[in-house]
């Protein structure tokens, strides 16, 4: 049942990064499916918090993985140097700064095959991600914690600490609308 979870929850972040358009060409008889890119999600806030003002949101998006690092995991870095008054001390993970920042200009959902599935739990560190895992506090210690995670303190949690509603035992897992 975890690994299906797994496969399910990962499906769903793929699906939802695409916009499905069906076009039917002239004589209606044999649709054509378009997929087009619209968002990166495996890092929720990233694209808001790192693209640069001015920057169409839309370019980071439309990139593929495989582009991203070289493409901005510079200016990334610039800017988490920029939150952290001039000079990034490395983070909880004991990444540098360019370390972090390459990691972060990489958009993409790691997932391990085996183990714990968790954003962040201290210990297993983006092997997946989990509902209930409180991935914007993990991005904020990561930002602003320091290096031992306890710099900054009243910047390292959104305090939003579960959802409103908990999350089914079954799939589709998510809560029920109000």
């Amino acid at each position: 049942m975890k690994k299906f979870m797994k496969y399910a929850l990962g499906a769903m972040a793929i699906v939802g990064a695409f916009t499905f358009t069906a076009c039917n060409n002239d004589d209606d008889k044999n649709p054509v499916v378009m997929y087009e890119q619209e968002d990166q999600m495996a890092r929720p806030a990233i694209n808001t918090v790192f693209i640069a003002s001015g920057t169409p949101k839309d370019v980071f998006n439309e990139t593929i993985p495989s582009a991203m690092g070289a493409l901005y995991a510079g200016p990334f870095e610039n800017v988490l140097k920029s939150l952290n008054g001039g000079t990034y001390p490395g983070n909880a993970l004991g990444q540098t700064g360019a370390q972090f920042a390459g990691l972060l200009a990489t958009d993409v959902l790691n997932v391990a095959r085996t183990g714990t599935t968790t954003f962040f739990d201290g210990t297993n560190v983006l092997t997946g991600r989990t509902l209930a895992d409180d991935v914007i506090s993990v991005e904020l210690l990561l930002i602003f914690g320091g290096p031992n995670g306890s710099s900054n303190p009243t910047l390292t949690d959104d305090n939003v600490d579960a959802n409103d509603k908990a999350f089914l035992t079954t799939f589709p897992y998510l809560a029920a609308p109000f």
